[in-house]
C-alpha cells in the first residue's frame, strides 16, 4: 500500500515536469523518457539483484515464442499510457487522462470481482459505489468521454491482466517491455528537432522525468504484484486526485464548482478504503 501511494504521489509529479522540458513536444519526451528510464530500472535490477528474474522471462520466451509477442503488447500498451503522459499536460488535456485514471480503479475492481473472484467487504463495496457516484457525476458535466480518457481506463486493465495472466508480473517484465520501446523512442528521437537554447535547463529536466519515471513505475508494479487485484485498483483513486489537483493548480486548467460532484464521493471512497486498511492492520496485529 506505501509503494502504491508513493507512486501515485510521483505520478502526479511527473505530470508537472512537461511543461517545464519546452519547447520538446511530447514524442521527445516520450523517446527521452524511454532513452533515461531503462537505463535506470536496469540500474534498480542489478542493485536490488533481480536480474535473474529477466534472464528467466527470457528462458521462458525461448521456450515459449507467444511470449514475445506478449511483451511487445504490453509495451505498446504501456507505451501509450507513457505517450499519454507527456502529451496531455502539453496540450491541455490533463483533466481528460485524469478522468481516465479516475475511472480505472473502477474498471480493475470490476475486472478483479468479474475473473479473480476477489472479494468486496462492506467498506470496499461502500467505496466503489461513492467513487461510482463520482464516477456517473463526472460523465454527466462532461457529457462526452474522450478518447484519453478511453485509453486509459480501457487500457490498464488489459495491461494488467496480459502480466498477470503470463506470468509476467515483475520488474523484470517491465525492462524487457520499455526494451520494446526502444524502436518506437528511436523513431520519435530522430524525428523531432532538439531546441536551439536552453539545454541545460531541459537536460535537467528530462533527467528529472526518466528518474522520477523509472521509481514510480518500480513502485506501481510492485504493489501490483503484492496486493490483490480490487484493492490495488482501489488504491490507484489516489492518483487521479492528484492528477486532478496538478493539471487545475499548476498546469491552470479550468475546474467548475460543480466538479466537486465528483470529487465529493471519491473523496469519501478513499476515506473508506483507508478505514478498511486501518481495521485489517489492527485485525492482524491483533492476531
Amino acid at each position: 500500500m506505501v509503494a502504491s501511494l508513493i507512486a501515485s504521489v510521483l505520478f502526479g509529479v511527473l505530470f508537472f515536469l512537461p511543461p517545464l522540458v519546452s519547447p520538446l513536444e511530447a514524442n521527445s519526451i516520450f523517446a527521452w523518457r524511454i532513452f533515461i528510464t531503462l537505463p535506470l530500472v536496469a540500474a534498480a535490477l542489478l542493485l536490488s539483484r533481480r536480474m535473474p528474474d529477466v534472464q528467466r522471462i527470457l528462458r521462458r520466451v525461448r521456450a515459449r515464442p507467444l511470449l514475445a509477442v506478449v511483451i511487445v503488447c504490453n509495451g505498446l500498451l504501456l507505451g501509450v499510457q507513457l505517450w499519454l503522459f507527456g502529451w496531455a499536460p502539453l496540450s491541455g488535456h490533463g483533466l481528460d487522462v485524469a478522468l481516465g485514471y479516475l475511472l480505472l480503479p473502477l474498471m480493475m475492481v470490476i475486472v478483479g470481482r468479474v475473473l479473480h473472484g476477489d472479494a468486496l467487504p462492506p467498506l470496499r463495496l461502500g467505496a466503489v459505489i461513492a467513487a461510482a457516484v463520482g464516477v456517473v457525476f463526472a460523465v454527466a458535466l462532461t457529457g462526452q468521454i474522450s478518447a484519453a480518457t478511453l485509453i486509459v481506463m480501457l487500457g490498464y486493465p488489459v495491461y494488467f491482466e496480459l502480466r498477470g495472466r503470463f506470468g509476467l508480473n515483475s520488474p523484470g517484465a517491465l525492462a524487457l517491455e520499455l526494451t520494446a520501446l526502444l524502436p518506437v523512442a528511436v523513431w520519435f528521437a530522430f524525428g523531432q528537432t532538439w531546441p536551439a537554447t536552453d539545454t541545460p535547463r531541459i537536460i535537467v529536466g528530462l533527467l528529472a522525468i526518466g528518474l522520477v519515471s523509472a521509481v514510480a513505475l518500480l513502485l506501481y508494479l510492485r504493489a501490483s504484484e503484492l496486493l490483490p487485484f480490487g484493492l490495488f485498483g482501489m488504491l490507484s483513486y489516489v492518483e487521479p486526485v492528484l492528477l486532478t489537483v496538478v493539471a487545475v493548480a499548476l498546469l491552470g486548467e479550468t475546474m467548475t464548482a460543480a466538479d466537486l460532484l465528483v470529487y465529493g464521493p471519491i473523496t469519501l471512497a478513499l476515506v473508506l478504503l483507508c478505514v478498511e486498511a486501518a481495521i485489517g492492520t489492527h485485525t492482524r496485529r491483533a492476531d
